[in-house]
């Protein structure tokens, strides 16, 4: 089964990965150096042990293209899997007056009260970001992320650098060019990131007129962020295929730090005794041609049959 590669990873962790502490205080099970592939050919990588809702992978790779760093995108598009970041800015800015929001990595699962008014303040600051256009400039932005990199990389002449558009030029015009990267990692801005990227490079291959992308992710929460990093680069590479005349081939997923979280190992469990079940295809609107003109509707997963998502806290 296309799935098998994931779940793999995660008994390989489980078995063999090391006890560490980490930035958030939660702790992790951690391994470093790990590599999955998967054969975009045999399905869409849509893991159905639990429900992944494809929804928020489409609404933020399309942030991603757009170039866009700033949340009010996504949560127009009831997408809050950046939320927390972008919160907890404001948390520590001198305009918030609330109550004391700090250590949620440790108190949200240990502290129902905690956890009840964090959801209430958070619930205030995104709406307070789709309704305040000046509040939403300024704490709804989440610094130099991956859209800005990919999108507009800041050269030292003061200029911008299209990686995507140049990326998918070469694939046309020199697809067997072996710099066919895309790089988020840029060492001058990580300080002013809210969260560096994780996901820090991809290369794009062309063979036998398929194309194939191998990211490499530095770091990987293995429960809940690798099954979105996983379906986001293979619809990437899906929609590059496309443009480019060319059919999908593999996606291959390397990962640095990659981590179980120590309070997702009984979620990590229930996963694994759930038999993958047949992955779903994709679907990409016929009518559009160039990556930058998709909107929500013309990107679509058929045939999704997966079992109950399984809840687990975010660790920021």
């Amino acid at each position: 089964m296309l799935e098998d590669a994931y779940l793999n990873l995660e008994r390989y962790v489980l078995s063999h990965g090391h006890r560490k502490t980490d930035r958030t205080g939660t702790g992790t099970i951690s391994t470093f150096g790990y590599q999955m592939r998967f054969d975009l050919s045999a399905g869409f990588p849509l893991l159905t042990t639990k429900k992944v809702p494809f929804g928020l992978i489409k609404s933020e790779l399309l942030w991603f293209l757009h170039g866009d760093t700033n949340i009010k995108f996504l949560l127009q598009h009831h997408n809050h899997i950046w939320d927390e970041w972008a919160f907890a800015n404001y948390v520590k800015s001198s305009d918030y007056h609330g109550p004391d929001m700090t250590d949620f990595g440790r108190r949200h699962s240990v502290d129902a009260d905690f956890n009840q008014q964090y959801q209430e303040q958070k619930k205030q600051f995104c709406q307070r970001i789709l309704t305040d256009d000046q509040f939403a400039e300024r704490y709804g932005d989440l610094g130099d992320v991956y859209g800005s990199q990919w999108r507009q990389w800041k050269t030292r002449s003061g200029e911008t650098i299209d990686q995507i558009q140049n990326v998918i030029e070469t694939i046309k015009t020199h697809p067997d060019s072996r710099r066919m990267i895309v790089s988020a990692w840029n060492p001058e801005d990580v300080p002013s990131m809210a969260l560096p990227p994780c996901h820090t490079m991809f290369q794009f291959y062309v063979n036998d007129g398929k194309l194939s992308c191998q990211l490499y992710q530095r770091s990987g929460d293995i429960f809940l962020g690798v099954p979105f990093n996983i379906a986001s680069y293979a619809l990437l590479t899906c929609l590059i295929a496309k443009e480019t005349g060319l059919q999908p081939g593999e996606f291959i997923h390397t990962l640095g730090d990659a981590h179980i979280y120590l309070n997702h190992v009984e979620q990590v469990k229930q996963q694994l005794n759930r038999t993958p079940k047949a992955a779903p295809t994709l679907w990409l609107n016929p009518a559009k041609n160039s990556i930058f003109d998709y909107q929500m509707d013309d990107i679509k997963v058929v045939g999704y049959d997966s079992y109950p998502a399984i809840k687990a806290p975010v660790a920021v």
